[in-house]
């Protein structure tokens, strides 16, 4: 599938000296925003100490291949680097592996370390990502959550030929695991508790889609249904009791908030920036799954969980790091790949009017080759809020980007 993203190599400028002792520029957190953050600096030509602080023991990585090729096996964990690790050292960035940072100081603008150092800092950006929702059942520990490389190669080990796979939850995560674990060889069980999956983001009629590929790829799709236990060999389901030899969570994700809250930053769904992506703190930044951005498109606050939004906000952050002018407001993109489904998805519908939203589809919607767009009525009209392609590979989101971005008022039956 071909997909065309903002991610070629770019020559970096400026030099630092090796030392890391002099106040310079922290970031916490080894995803994809923190990496980008610290390229987007070295372009800028900042020439000061740039430290990146992860409690991985890998250089940062983004997180698509992790429920995708790379459990799939498909692909290597080098091709989920975000940089290689010669990058950093050509570039003189400091990269502190398994190192957890503690309390943030900001009376004195320090960062103390789990190794029993800190980091001095002019400015910080906390890029901490998110963490996987636990299952409040009984049993629900033995669940396996999907999220990091470690998490990945746990699965990677389970998932094979003739594997009971059970998974619990028909998100992103979930449908990808699924679809994985299937094309392994396992036999897969999906377990959604409402009526289709990605209710909350695409709705019942476009959700249905996914329900009905997985069960074509031969997946068991339980939906409306409650998991009640998980036992060393089964998962309960409406009283039913389902062979599993692997459980995996697929129930969502919470925000990496704890060290924001103990430094008394504003918090709320994630770290409370404005557009420029600064946090309650002057000199302090976010960017990524933990940060809850000011919209001015939507004139809200609004935290999105997904690889365009790290991509492009840690860069963002960065310049205003540096002192430039920013005022993030992207449209928000996200993709999926599922067996031979690809997707890509632009714009946002707030969670609290999808019910009220139009959709408009046009294509062949049961070969799995069509658009779709989201409307919302107003002043009379109709405005498209958001749109997805399916497996429109020719035309891809472009065109329908702008057709969102444009937030014209728009006759619907024109999208069709």
């Amino acid at each position: 599938m071909r997909r065309v993203a903002p991610t070629a190599e770019r020559s970096l400028t400026g030099s630092m000296s090796d030392t890391t002792d002099a106040p310079g520029l922290v970031i916490i957190g080894g995803g994809l925003a923190g990496a980008a953050a610290a390229a987007e600096l070295r372009e800028r030509g900042y020439d000061g100490p740039v430290v990146i602080v992860t409690e991985e023991s890998d250089y940062p990585y983004e997180r698509p291949p992790m429920s995708k090729g790379y459990l799939a096996g498909s692909t290597g964990f080098e091709d989920a680097l975000v940089r290689a690790p010669q990058w950093y050292i050509d570039n003189h960035v400091s990269v502190r592996l398994a190192t957890r940072a503690e309390p943030i100081d900001l009376d004195r603008n320090e960062v103390a370390l789990s190794n029993g150092s800190s980091l001095a800092f002019e400015k910080l950006l906390i890029a901490t990502g998110a963490a996987p929702r636990r299952l409040s059942v009984p049993g629900g520990e033995r669940a396996v959550p999907l999220r990091t490389r470690r998490d990945a190669d746990r699965l990677r080990e389970r998932i094979g030929e003739g594997a009971r796979v059970v998974v619990i939850g028909a998100g992103w995560i979930g449908l990808e695991t699924s679809a994985a674990a299937r094309s392994a060889g396992a036999e897969v069980t999906l377990v959604e508790a409402a009526e289709q999956p990605l209710l909350g983001v695409l709705g019942a009629e476009v959700g249905a889609v996914f329900a009905d590929l997985h069960r074509e790829k031969g997946v068991q799709v339980m939906l409306s249904a409650t998991v009640e236990e998980i036992t060393d060999d089964s998962v309960v389901v409406d009283g039913t009791s389902i062979p599993a030899d692997v459980v995996v969570a697929g129930v969502g994700v919470q925000p990496n908030t704890a060290l924001a809250e103990r430094a008394g930053l504003a918090v709320d769904d994630g770290i409370v920036v404005d557009a420029s992506l600064r946090t309650s703190h002057p000199d302090v930044f976010a960017a990524g799954d933990v940060a809850s951005s000011y919209y001015p498109r939507y004139r809200r606050h609004v935290r999105v969980e997904h690889w365009a939004n790290a991509l492009n906000q840690g860069p963002a952050a960065a310049r205003a790091m540096l002192g430039e002018t920013v005022s993030y407001d992207r449209l928000p993109y996200f993709y999926t790949d599922q067996y031979d489904l690809g997707m890509e998805y632009t714009g946002w519908v707030p969670p609290e009017r999808l019910a009220e939203a139009r959709v408009v589809l046009s294509g062949d919607v049961a070969g799995r080759a069509f658009r779709a767009f989201w409307l919302l009525p107003d002043d009379g009209g109709w405005r498209p809020a958001a749109a997805m392609h399916v497996n429109l590979w020719d035309e891809g989101i472009e065109p329908l980007k702008q057709r969102v971005d444009a937030a014209d008022l728009t006759d619907p039956d024109s999208l069709g």
